[in-house]
């Protein structure tokens, strides 16, 4: 395996031997800046490992193999198919999807593992692999660990008995169980926002077979991504579907990432509702209909999850858990949750309503049928019905991929120590630290403020709420952010509040 100092572009060792960046291989995912972090021979020797993997472990070798629409990932897939049909492994190519549809074909092919070459959200320039062998399960940190030491150590084994075929129609069954029988009685006119990403393919017919009006927002495929790039966390796309709401008088606005796997929604008022509100507002309206419920909620996400009078009433349970799809996934299955929500927009609807993974898709029609069960609602309604909070977007400060993680250690134990010693933040007592993924600090009133590491990209991340106001957020992020800023290798953020 050659370094990325001595494999460089418009060489010969470029177009001949792996290249591969270790820091590529995340907690769940594997993400690279292609093509100065990750060649094409370093694909190939990412799907033969990822075959070698799959015989070590057992798994049938049989995979489902997708592709995101960006102009550069039809070749990554070919160069990871490669490998994989090198270890053995027989491929079923369902062609161009987004990352639920891949999952969703494990199930409809009844095959064991998938593998999706997306770059999710990330934008332009980057690549990268989702993947899993027990549905609906993907990669968490153990086994990625244990893949990128196969691939960096040379470990591929390949085997005979590798095939190939391309598999037609999981398009259509894909749509087809995401709208089933249902019809909605109720009229909508929702805006529908892609970003110019994968999930322009999908959603606008999505909502027409359910009978919902759809008022198209850069829904025509162009893997330039000319507006922005579509990631429904980011304020640029949510005030862009704001501002179609209210030039359109639409009911809502639903967005989709780049790969199709996360939701974001602005109500009629053009107002943007955090992905953890919405997913407040969906297990309120779930937990009457299936009560006693449990919900996992990323550290991220809102504390009402846990004090909301509404879910508590209808006997929900919450549990706070790592972020991250694979964690989240996890997570859901093991506590045999209804459903698990993330700040980002992932969402998790196991069994009775979807299959455990995460579908932006799944999502919007599951907000569709909620609408239409409260035919005198409007989105803002159910908005304004939650207990007010104040919280912060989630801002990502820049932090180098090899520093982050002892960066973070060290802001954790600042932080408990701070706690050990009854030291107040922002003026408050501090209640206690949650340390399962990074440091989630709870002061004596329930507000809060976290930082962790991101798993996908060199930065913290950083998440404030307050219970009480503005002014008290704005507290907690000043005074989480003095404590972030006594690391020097800790940049500027991405975006503020």
């Amino acid at each position: 395996m050659h370094p990325v100092d001595v494999c460089t572009p418009n060489t010969w060792s470029f177009l001949r031997d792996p290249m591969i960046t270790p820091t590529g291989f995340r907690e769940y995912d594997a993400r690279w800046k292609y093509p100065e972090e990750i060649n094409l021979p370093g694909i190939t020797a990412l799907g033969l490992g990822l075959g070698t993997q799959m015989h070590a472990r057992g798994v049938a070798p049989v995979i489902a193999v997708a592709n995101d629409y960006r102009d550069y990932s039809l070749s990554i897939k070919n160069a990871l198919m490669l490998g994989l049909m090198q270890a053995g492994i027989h491929v079923q190519d369902i062609g161009p999807a987004v990352s639920p549809m891949a999952y969703f074909a494990q199930f409809h092919l009844d095959v064991p593992a998938v593998a999706m070459v997306t770059a999710s959200h990330n934008p332009n320039g980057w690549t990268g692999v989702k993947m899993g062998f027990e549905r609906p399960l993907t990669h968490g940190p153990e086994d990625m660990a244990e893949l990128r030491d196969i691939v960096l150590q040379g470990r591929g084994q390949p085997r005979s008995g590798g095939a190939y075929s391309f598999v037609d129609g999981v398009r259509d069954a894909y749509i087809n169980d995401l709208v089933g029988d249902f019809k909605m009685r109720r009229k909508l006119r929702v805006v529908c926002a892609t970003g110019n990403g994968t999930a322009a393919a999908f959603a606008p017919e999505v909502f027409e077979r359910i009978g919902v009006e759809v008022i198209p927002s850069h829904t025509e495929l162009d893997y330039s991504f000319p507006h922005y790039n579509p990631n429904p966390e980011a304020l640029e796309m949510l005030h862009d579907m704001s501002a179609s709401v209210k030039d359109s008088g639409a009911d809502f606005a639903l967005g989709f990432d780049g790969d199709g796997d996360r939701c974001g929604v602005v109500d009629d008022e053009g107002e943007e509702i955090f992905a953890d509100k919405v997913g407040v507002i969906l297990a309120r309206d779930l937990s009457k209909l299936h009560p006693d419920s449990i919900f996992v909620a990323d550290v991220k996400s809102t504390g009402l999850f846990a004090s909301d009078p509404v879910l508590k009433a209808n006997g929900a349970s919450a549990d706070y858990w790592k972020t991250g799809h694979s964690h989240m996934k996890r997570r859901v299955k093991e506590l045999g949750a209804l459903a698990g929500f993330e700040k980002s927009g992932h969402y998790f609807l196991a069994g009775p309503i979807g299959r455990g993974y995460d579908c932006g898709l799944r999502v919007a029609v599951e907000i569709c049928k909620l609408m239409d069960r409260n035919p005198d609602m409007k989105m803002s309604d159910l908005r304004r019905a939650l207990p007010q909070t104040w919280a912060t977007p989630t801002m990502s400060p820049h932090c180098p991929d090899l520093e982050k993680y002892s960066v973070l250690q060290r802001l954790v134990d600042k932080i408990k120590a701070m706690a050990d010693a009854h030291e107040p933040l922002a003026g408050r007592a501090i209640k206690d630290v949650v340390t399962v993924n990074g440091a989630r600090v709870i002061l004596d009133n329930g507000s809060w403020g976290l930082v962790r590491a991101s798993s996908n990209t060199p930065n913290l991340v950083v998440v404030c709420e307050s219970a009480h106001s503005e002014t008290e957020m704005r507290a907690i992020f000043g005074a989480l952010d003095s404590i972030i800023r006594t690391e020097p290798a800790v940049g500027a953020y991405d975006q503020t509040f």
